[in-house]
């Protein structure tokens, strides 16, 4: 299993464009969570350009799962050239959809993939500029009940272990929500057994995609 990935942040969209020979592709990118998501996407901006020629799809999820279509263009001269430049970026969790307003002129299989790639690379270059992209890390989050007594100590120990406190809650204990990189989280687990004299306090998480 891959321990990270790039993605666009949630609810954000991006958008490049490029021109050849009056020909408009217009490449939109957003984050996606699921083949519905994408799906939904694809079906969105079909309605937010009903009167162009091609809107050309392509996905990647985190779970390794990714499609395209050449919507109609020759085949493989669109919707692998937009997939290729996704995984190029390292993306996951995103889908892209170009849409293509013919300008009258054939532009031949290179020309095509040509700018199906620019536009895709555009809308990736305004994700970028706009600070909109996020890295997703595999992470392990432990939830931890202590006295305040020993609060002060236990902050110490996350972060000496490399952790992070997401969440905490005070009530007549305390109760922390850390993460850690997925497999560094057992020197943090051992440490606060020998802090509890063998009674075990933590209760340990499924690794699972997060920003850390």
């Amino acid at each position: 299993m891959a321990t990270g990935y790039v993605t666009l942040e949630a609810g954000a969209e991006a958008s490049g464009e490029f021109v050849d020979r009056r020909s408009r592709f217009i490449a939109q990118l957003r984050h996606v969570e699921s083949e519905a998501e994408a799906n939904a996407f694809i079906e969105e901006v079909r309605a937010r350009h009903h009167d162009a020629r091609h809107n050309v799809p392509a996905w990647i999820l985190a779970d390794g799962r990714e499609r395209c279509s050449d919507d109609g263009e020759p085949q493989r001269t669109a919707g692998m050239p937009t997939l290729e430049v996704l995984r190029g970026a390292g993306l996951a969790n995103v889908c892209c959809v170009v849409t293509r307003y013919f300008g009258g002129t054939l532009l031949g299989p290179g020309g095509l993939v040509r700018a199906y790639e620019t536009a895709t690379r555009e809308a990736v270059a305004a994700a970028e500029a706009a600070g909109q992209f996020v890295t997703m890390t595999l992470v392990t989050r432990v939830t931890c009940v202590i006295p305040y007594s020993a609060y002060g100590r236990v902050e110490r120990l996350v972060a000496d272990c490399g952790g992070k406190i997401k969440d905490q809650i005070f009530a007549e204990d305390v109760q922390l929500t850390c993460a850690f990189l997925a497999g560094t989280e057992e020197r943090f687990t051992a440490a606060m057994r020998e802090l509890a004299n063998g009674e075990d306090l933590c209760l340990v998480s499924d690794p699972s995609f997060a920003e850390f």
